[in-house]
């Protein structure tokens, strides 16, 4: 059975960096995405007229290829703080009240950057399931250069306990992420192409398949008989 699924980013390539080649099997298996981006760029913030197009572009070009229905916030993006979560919380439930996804992609919620924890915070207040029936998973998934610098504390581990076997998806999701051009970088950069395919190779040989991404399952409801 199809389902309807929503991802959210707090920035344009979190969604690929961290689950890219799951995305597209949704895609392949005619699931519903939908894609919630809670921040965006602008003049205003010091970015050039130029780089504000390109990055709308990149959105489309992502979008298109996934086939991902796109929901922007506009948020000012690197300034996300607790007391968005008024606004933000109101409008993530009133996008999932209207798609009504089976299952929701988050963030990690112990991240680097502070954008990640308070849009966590702000998805995980809209998934009571008293309120949002519909709702059967949450998957919390990694993003490069953010989850592995997040402090080396305990309580702020990301600890997967699901794997998706992304071996005839890893290449397209290569392809996708170097729609974010600007957001690469040659290794060691955390973003470079070799550090996406050794995540993936290493979260595959966990898994016993060759490319992998892995997610910490935070919810899931069962309802049929077992």
């Amino acid at each position: 059975m199809n389902k309807n699924v929503v991802v959210i980013s707090a920035h344009p390539d979190d969604e690929i960096l961290g689950l890219g080649g799951t995305l597209v099997r949704h895609r392949d298996a005619g699931d519903k995405i939908f894609w919630i981006i809670a921040t965006n760029i602008s003049t205003s913030q010091g970015f050039s007229s130029e780089r504000v197009r390109t990055r709308q572009e990149e959105i489309i070009a992502v979008s298109e290829q996934l086939g991902m229905e796109t929901f922007k916030l506009d948020f000012p993006t690197m300034s996300l703080e607790p007391a968005n979560l008024n606004q933000l919380i109101p409008a993530i439930s009133d996008i999932f009240k209207k798609v009504q996804p089976s299952r929701i992609y988050v963030l990690n919620r112990s991240d680097a950057h502070s954008d990640h924890r308070i849009l966590f915070d702000a998805v995980m207040a809209c998934t009571k399931s008293f309120r949002y029936t519909y709702i059967r998973e949450v998957w919390m998934y990694e993003c490069l250069s953010e989850t592995e610098f997040a402090p080396a504390l305990p309580e702020k581990a990301f600890i997967p306990n699901c794997y998706v076997d992304i071996t005839n998806q890893m290449e397209e999701k290569v392809k996708l992420m170097r729609i974010y051009e600007s957001e690469l970088g040659e290794h060691p950069f955390p973003r470079s192409e070799r550090n996406i395919k050794a995540l993936a190779t290493f979260r595959g040989a966990t898994a016993g398949v060759e490319y992998a991404e892995a997610f910490q399952i935070l919810k899931s409801i069962h309802i049929e008989t077992l």
